[in-house]
């Protein structure tokens, strides 16, 4: 028996490995991406945007598009152009695209109209800070009742990735991460303890340079890429978000109390994920621990051999 898609909105800021991460999502025969909106994070607002039209443009797909937030609820915006390049997406010479999947309304206005049409619960998956998502949750506490879940990348165990103990999309906005986490919806967080472990290496870029021509846009972006290296492997953390949705039985999650650090002078973004139970919190996510890394890099790997 055929099973129905799922219904889902991708939130991102394309970045390198979210341009896989959509890839594979775009190409899933069990995910509807019935929208795709943008947030700063990896760059700046216009940047993220452009590159999600190239990919739409280079995939062929004719997802619609909404901008969301340029900058952080609260603080400074960062970006990581160090891992990305400046464009976000370097290494690669994309077409220009149109502008017509671009919607006039705002990502956080489109998310709820999305939400509230559909039939069945929406699942929203945030690769990206999680600015949009808590403006949502704010603005229209209404649509909680029409959202399966939130499956996120993002956060950390333990040590961070741009500060000591924070990864960059929490860092990034942890503000509007704290609104998520207290948000009382099902969530999911897919975060660096299995990113670093999501790994490509040397001998699996090889095979994506002959495979297609995503493959091969993918092998080229991965040259610019420095979120981990050629030679150690390079890691995947927004492919994992779609790898729990499609194949969740690859990650070992366990149910706990995560919250989000402001007030710290050195650990503000810490994700604090109560594993052992000591704050006497009732849980409010399940947390991937660990990942098979070899079952992620075969389902990695005949994934992409489904995009064009």
């Amino acid at each position: 028996m055929t099973q129905t898609p799922r219904p889902i909105i991708i939130d991102t800021d394309p970045g390198i490995d979210d341009a896989v991460a959509l890839a594979i999502a775009l190409y899933s025969e069990g995910l509807d991406v019935r929208l795709i909106t943008t947030v700063a994070g990896n760059v700046g607002l216009e940047k993220v945007t452009l590159n999600a039209l190239r990919l739409l443009k280079f995939f062929g797909k004719n997802i619609p598009v909404a901008l969301g937030a340029d900058r952080p609820l609260i603080k400074e915006p960062i970006d990581a152009s160090d891992i990305h390049g400046s464009t976000g997406m370097d290494g690669f010479d994309f077409e220009e695209p149109t502008e017509n999947l671009v919607l006039e309304e705002h990502a956080v206005n489109a998310m709820y109209r999305v939400i509230m049409a559909s039939e069945e619960p929406m699942t929203l998956v945030p690769i990206g800070p999680l600015t949009n998502i808590a403006l949502l949750l704010r603005l229209y506490p209404e649509v909680k009742g029409k959202i399966a879940e939130i499956v996120l990348m993002g956060g950390s165990t333990g040590r961070g990735n741009s500060g000591v103990m924070a990864e960059f999309n929490i860092l990034a906005d942890p503000e509007a991460a704290k609104i998520v986490f207290q948000s009382g919806l099902p969530l999911v967080m897919v975060g660096l303890d299995v990113g670093l472990k999501a790994l490509v290496y040397p001998e699996d870029s090889e095979q994506l340079k002959d495979m297609n021509q995503t493959g091969r846009m993918i092998y080229q972006l991965f040259q610019k890429y420095r979120g981990g290296s050629m030679k150690t492997g390079l890691k995947m953390y927004d492919s994992c978000a779609i790898a729990y949705l499609l194949q969740p039985e690859m990650f070992q999650v366990v149910d706990t109390f995560v919250d989000v650090e402001l007030g710290g002078s050195l650990t503000t973004g810490c994700t604090v994920v109560d594993l052992k139970g000591y704050l006497g919190k009732a849980s409010n996510a399940k947390v991937c621990v660990d990942l098979d890394p070899q079952m992620f890099k075969l389902w990695f790997m005949e994934s992409l051999k489904k995009c064009n």
